[in-house]
This record gives structure tokens, sequence and C-alpha cells, in this order.
């Protein structure tokens, strides 16, 4: 995609397809925290669970929180889209109509962290947004839209 205006005149994504889309992104993020804790396993534990109580808990989980946080943005500045939303033909754009920079998708993940917080409230806001934007859309400066 262009990045120039013509992008701004896809239509903005309905909530199923963005469900849908993050349904087949949580596969590919819990494929990718069990590698992360097979390592953390193999390297830091011995073999046995990382408890609440063990000295690097906090750092074990920091490291999932990381994956997460670099599946989300590097697939959306490097291509737009992640895998879900490239099987649901969404693309993610800034509010202009550009690409994503890393800026732009870092808020996002962390806008989105906030959005799913409250029951997902953040998510079902675009039930009643009258552009169709939820929390992270509006928090980030970006849109979901449908490609043709």
């Amino acid at each position: 995609m262009t990045s120039d205006t013509r992008s701004i005149d896809f239509p903005t994504a309905g909530l199923l397809r963005r469900l849908a889309a993050a349904f087949y992104d949580a596969l590919v993020v819990l494929a990718l925290w069990m590698l992360t804790t097979a390592l953390w396993l193999l390297l830091a534990s011995h073999g046995e669970a990382i408890k609440p109580g063990a000295p690097v808990y906090h750092v074990y989980q920091l490291s999932l929180l990381l994956v997460a946080f670099g599946f989300f943005v590097g697939s959306w500045t490097r291509a737009g889209c992640t895998l879900g939303m490239q099987a649901w033909r969404l693309r993610l754009i800034r509010a202009d109509g550009t690409r994503l920079r890393s800026r732009d998708a870092a808020v996002r993940f962390v806008a989105a962290l906030l959005a799913w917080l409250p029951l997902g409230m953040g998510v079902l806001w675009l039930l009643v947004d009258r552009d169709r934007l939820t929390w992270q859309d509006r928090l980030s400066g970006t849109r979901v839209i449908v490609e043709r």
C-alpha cells in the first residue's frame, strides 16, 4: 500500500473481523511464549517451574511481555499487519493514511493493553464510536482498515 491518502478510502474494520484476527494472533503469541518459556526452563531454571517467588520470575514475565511487544510492533511497522490481520485482509495505518512508525506502533501496543483490561471495553467501544474506532485506535492515531 502506498503512503498517500487513497488508503483513507478503505472501510474501517468491524468488531467481528478484528476479533477473528486477534484470535489468530493470540495463537501465534501463545506459541512464541511457549518457545520463550522453554528457553527459560532450559537456561535459567534447570527444568523447574518458574514460580512467583523465584528470583527470575519478574524478569521472565517481562520477557514474555517483550516477546508480544516485538511480535506486534515488528509486524505493524514492517508489514502494516500481523499474521491474523493478514488472514482477514486487515491493515493498520495512521489516521492520515500513511504507514505506522515505531513510535505509533509502541503507543498502540500499550493502548491495546489498556483497552483489553476493563473486560475489553476499549475494544467494544467501536460499537458506539461514530468512526468505529477502538481506544487503541484513538490513543495511537491509527485505524484498522479492510483491504479489497
